[in-house]
């Protein structure tokens, strides 16, 4: 049986997309690092360190989209796209999991 087919990606320029790829790169090292959900300090730190050239290269698709006179950012769209991707699943890993009960 194959998954359900996803929903596709919204029209977006290359830019966008870049940014898009970037972004959720930065969010899965995040998650990564997250202390309430590792278990261990060598993978958090190779996550801390892939964190920095993931910044970098976010910064650079935010520039090349200022650069291309992309001065707006379509939340509306971008989110779609975020959903489409599993931003939210991948999102979530960066927040505290829920409080065990005691």
């Amino acid at each position: 049986m194959l998954p359900p087919e996803l929903p596709p990606l919204p029209a977006l320029t290359h830019a966008e997309s870049e940014f898009i790829d970037r972004y959720l790169e930065v969010i899965d090292q995040m998650g990564r690092i997250n202390p309430a959900r590792g278990t261990h300090t060598y993978g958090a730190l190779r996550a801390a360190q892939a964190l920095v050239a993931g910044a970098t290269a976010l910064r650079d698709a935010l520039t090349v989209m200022h650069t291309r006179g992309e001065s707006e950012l379509h939340a509306t769209t971008l989110a779609r796209a975020l959903r489409v991707l599993g931003g939210e699943r991948r999102a979530s890993r960066v927040t505290l999991p829920p409080e065990e009960p005691s």
